[in-house]
Parts: structure tokens; C-alpha cells; sequence
């Protein structure tokens, strides 16, 4: 199993900057302005996510009356926003990769300083857990260098050698692809004893109840056309891994009943958050025009190649 999660970490690493590098390539300036200019839409997106969800894992978990380990996984999860599968699911559902992508990053970036303190306050709240202690400077270096670069370099060359970009767009849109699924499956086959221990537990409803409710909610809380405000559902319902794996190493020691309920708390969420992103992509396909081409998909921040 360690050569299996060694493995899956490389592909992880591939599809998070395949992602963001395909994000960066459809990208234009003026599109991404536009985001950094809505500072309703900003607002909200921080509202949503730096409160509202953390909130929402809280009162799941209260709700569900869930045992300390699950409780901690959810609390963690829904407490580190920003997390990679966001711009993926912006291609899947064939919504604004550009406003997914950006915000994506920039919520990871203040997330990893907001995620212990917002964890600490709900689990001491909730008298559930340990005190969560991180390196935020390890963290900001990891959204730097995976997210953030991958999706710089693909913005430049959209600027600066727009025929290159429009012709890497495809394969690089099909790398995140195939790696996007051999992580899912690999999520699947490493986790899988976890999960089933779980089954007869609400540990799993909670997360896909968690996922359902911030897509929700984000989409609600979200300007602009539909597309980008469910773009917007979907960064939400989708959480940064990263921040909450490290809490569980440092400060619950690797529990394993902490480590299994974050696996099935994630892949529960993800149950949840594709197949609404594969519906919106069937009802987008049904009302676009044969004759738009990849040009007018890219102006608009989306990306043509999503599955």
C-alpha cells in the first residue's frame, strides 16, 4: 500500500497542476480582471467559505450527533477551503473556469491561514478534539507552487503566445482528465476499507449532505451569470485535503478513525458534487449552439475539453 500511495501522491501532484495549467491556458486578462474587480462577488465567495461552510460541517455534525473522530473529520474538511478539485469541477460542468480557477487559488491562499484558527473554534466550541497546530508558511508554499504557478505559466502563455496555448489547451485539458479519474479511482481503492467501516454510520451522509449544501449555498451566495454562480457552487462543495491531512498528522497523531472518516468524508462530498457538476454540463450541451467554436468557449473562461 505504500508504493499504492506513493504513487497516487505523484498522479495527485500531475492532476492538481495539469488542472491549473489547463485553467491558466483558456484564461485571458480581461476575464480574469473581471473577477478581481467584483468585490461583491469576492465577498461573498469569503462569506461562503471562511464561514458559512465551516458552520454548516458544525451543525451537520452536531445534527447527526456524530462520534469524535467523524465529527473532527468534518469540522476539518469543511474549515480549509480552496481545494483543487474546485477548477476541475468548473470543466466538468462546463461553467467559468477562469472565475473557478482564480478563486480556487485565492481561497486556498488565505485558507491556509485561516484554517486553525476556524477549526480550533468550532471543535473547542463543540468541547470535541486537540488544539490544531500548522505551518502556515509550508502550506502558502504548496498553494504557491502547485495551484498558483501551474496557472500563471498557462496564463502567460495565453498572452504572449496565444497560438501555442490554444493548441497545448487539448492535451493539457486531457491530462487533467485521465489524471483526474486514476486519482478518484486510487482515492477509492486506498480508502475503501475505510469507507465500508463507515457504512451504517452518518459519517458518509454527513459529507455528501455537507457537499450538497455548500454547492448550494455557494451558488446562491455568488454574482453574475448562472454559470459562474454555479462555478462558484462547485469551488465551494469541493475542500483543500491538504490542510486538514496535516492537522490530523500533527495534532490527533495520524489517528486512524480520524484518517478513515476524513477518506470517506471527501469521497462522500465528491459523490455528491459531480454527478450536480455532469448535470449542469448535460443541460449547457443541450443549449449551446453546434456552431460555437473552442475561440468564443475560451473568451468566455470556459474550457472546451471538459469531460
Amino acid at each position: 500500500m505504500d508504493t499504492l500511495h506513493l504513487v497516487l501522491n505523484a498522479v495527485t501532484v500531475i492532476f492538481i497542476a495539469a488542472t491549473m495549467f489547463t485553467a491558466g491556458l483558456g484564461a485571458t486578462t480581461p476575464a480574469l480582471r473581471a473577477v478581481f474587480s467584483d468585490i461583491p462577488l469576492l465577498l461573498l465567495a469569503l462569506i461562503t467559505n471562511m464561514a458559512v461552510v465551516p458552520l454548516l460541517g458544525w451543525g451537520i455534525a452536531a445534527l447527526f450527533g456524530l462520534p469524535s473522530s467523524a465529527f473532527i473529520a468534518l469540522v476539518l474538511v469543511a474549515s480549509s477551503p480552496g481545494g483543487p478539485f474546485g477548477a476541475k469541477l468548473a470543466m466538468v460542468q462546463k461553467g467559468n473556469v477562469v472565475a473557478g480557477a482564480a478563486m480556487q487559488v485565492l481561497l486556498a491562499s488565505i485558507g491556509s491561514l485561516t484554517f486553525a484558527p476556524t477549526a480550533n473554534a468550532i471543535l473547542g466550541a463543540a468541547h470535541v478534539g486537540a488544539n490544531v497546530s500548522l505551518d502556515v508558511g509550508a502550506l502558502v508554499r504548496t498553494v504557491a507552487l502547485l495551484q498558483l504557478v501551474p496557472f500563471a505559466i498557462g496564463l502567460l502563455m495565453r498572452r504572449y503566445a496565444t497560438p501555442t496555448a490554444q493548441s497545448w489547451l487539448p492535451k493539457a485539458a486531457a491530462v487533467s482528465n485521465v489524471t483526474f479519474l486514476v486519482v478518484l479511482a486510487g482515492m477509492l481503492l486506498g480508502n475503501w476499507r475505510d469507507v465500508v467501516a463507515l457504512f451504517g454510520s452518518l459519517a458518509l451522509l454527513a459529507g455528501f449532505l455537507l457537499a450538497a449544501l455548500s454547492f448550494a449555498t455557494g451558488t446562491l451566495l455568488a454574482t453574475g451569470s448562472t454559470a459562474r454562480r454555479t462555478t462558484m457552487g462547485g469551488v465551494a462543495s469541493v475542500r483543500n485535503a491538504g490542510p486538514a491531512l496535516a492537522a490530523i498528522g500533527l495534532a490527533f497523531a495520524d489517528q486512524p478513525a480520524v484518517l478513515g472518516a476524513l477518506a470517506a468524508v471527501l469521497l462522500s462530498g465528491l459523490a455528491a458534487a459531480l454527478p450536480i457538476a455532469t448535470i449542469l454540463s448535460g443541460w449547457r450541451s443541450a443549449s449551446t449552439p453546434p456552431s460555437q467554436s473552442t475561440g468564443e468557449a475560451i473568451t468566455r473562461g470556459q474550457t472546451p475539453s471538459a469531460p
